[in-house]
């Protein structure tokens, strides 16, 4: 029997929280802790991957409107809704859940759950836009007789710090974590403000695995000659350098996106890709060009050359992970300006995360006794 239960987001149809979680699990084992995925997956994560998305916002005609438009969307993907939903569920059941378990749809689920540790965490479990509101199933906050000990593990609260009208029901909620790691360090003054104890900086857990072991998982396109884009908002600007580039490289632009309504000519958008797709085209990628932080991650795990295009609300994240490599520069406009073929150091980025996975690995050594 497992002793310890990650309480994260991987009932998430997103490849930065799916990959996350299966690289936590994985590394847990790999250093001997014996660790399960909790199936808790409420609706109000779920829902709004539902064919007739289902969020939380807002008053009821608030939820109808958002629900007949995402409707429409999925709508005009046809087939490739259900393909595209088909690729997660497969990933999920064949590397983040165990067969059998039972999936928990409310917090009151997780009363009967057998571990005596529960690490919450990684991504922005303390992201109240995210979570529609502070979830208290992210801070270990549920009756449970068989429960021990609470870490949160590469916290993030999507920011430096949250909305004022947070602060109360957050200090509150923060008093149930015995031990807190944060993934932003930018973060931890505010966090110290409300919670007393220590407070660490750990690693996304995306690093704590070697592109070896990724690439164990990957699903390659069969495709070569190519520019890979991934944007988690829109981006025109990131849009025009990519084709300007691909035009210049005389490359395809390839890029993974939902819904995506209207075909071009130079851009081949893959509506179906799932994580291990998504790693694919990582691998295959002659340069990566990307607004997302996961997208960064995997760009430096594969040793690509890359440009990250700033996001208009995930700057403290990424400008975080790029520092942590010494990789600024890689940020459009920064050093490198627009020049995505300067001179990376990948022995020296390497020696980095090195540091950081060994902090990563003390921090859940000290912490859970517990060792398979």
């Amino acid at each position: 029997m497992r002793e310890v239960g990650i309480l994260t987001f991987h009932c998430s149809d997103n490849y930065g929280a799916m990959l996350q979680a299966y690289g936590l699990k994985q590394y847990c084992h790999k250093i001997g802790i014996r660790a399960d995925i909790v199936r808790y997956e409420p609706p109000f994560l779920t829902g709004r991957h539902w064919y007739v998305p289902y969020v939380p916002v807002g008053g009821i005609s608030k939820m109808l409107m958002n629900g007949l438009g995402g409707w429409k969307a999925n709508l005009t993907m046809g087939t490739d809704f259900f393909r595209l939903r088909a690729n997660m569920a497969s990933f999920r059941e064949e590397y983040l859940v165990r067969k059998g378990q039972k999936k928990l749809h409310f917090i009151c689920g997780l009363k009967k759950l057998p571990y005596r540790y529960y690490i919450v965490g990684s991504d922005q479990i303390w992201n109240p836009d995210i979570t529609i509101g502070l979830r208290n199933a992210y801070f270990g906050v549920f009756a449970n007789d068989r429960k021990e000990k609470v870490i949160a593990y590469g916290a993030s609260l999507g920011g430096s710090s949250l909305a004022s009208e947070y602060d109360k029901k957050f200090r509150e909620l923060l008093q149930s974590v015995d031990e807190i790691s944060l993934r932003e360090s930018e973060a931890i003054p505010y966090v110290k403000k409300l919670y007393k104890k220590n407070i660490s900086s750990v690693i996304d857990p995306v690093f704590l695995l070697s592109k070896e072991e990724w690439q164990k998982i990957e699903k390659k396109s069969g495709k070569k000659g190519f520019l890979f884009v991934y944007m988690t908002e829109p981006n025109q600007e990131l849009t025009d350098f990519a084709r300007k580039l691909a035009k210049d490289r005389q490359l395809r632009i390839i890029e993974t996106k939902k819904g995506k309504k209207k075909k071009e000519r130079d851009i081949l958008t893959d509506n179906t890709a799932g994580p291990a797709e998504f790693l694919g085209y990582i691998h295959g990628a002659d340069y990566i060009i990307t607004n997302s932080f996961h997208g960064t991650a995997f760009s430096i795990l594969y040793e690509k050359q890359f440009l990250v295009f700033q996001h208009s609300s995930l700057g403290t994240r990424i400008s975080n992970l790029l520092k942590i490599h010494g990789l600024e520069g890689r940020l459009y406009g920064g050093n490198c300006g627009s020049n995505i073929d300067s001179s990376i150091d990948w022995a020296a980025v390497r020696e980095k995360t090195a540091e950081q996975v060994e902090k990563s690995r003390q921090f859940l050594l000290e912490n859970i006794s517990v060792r398979g």
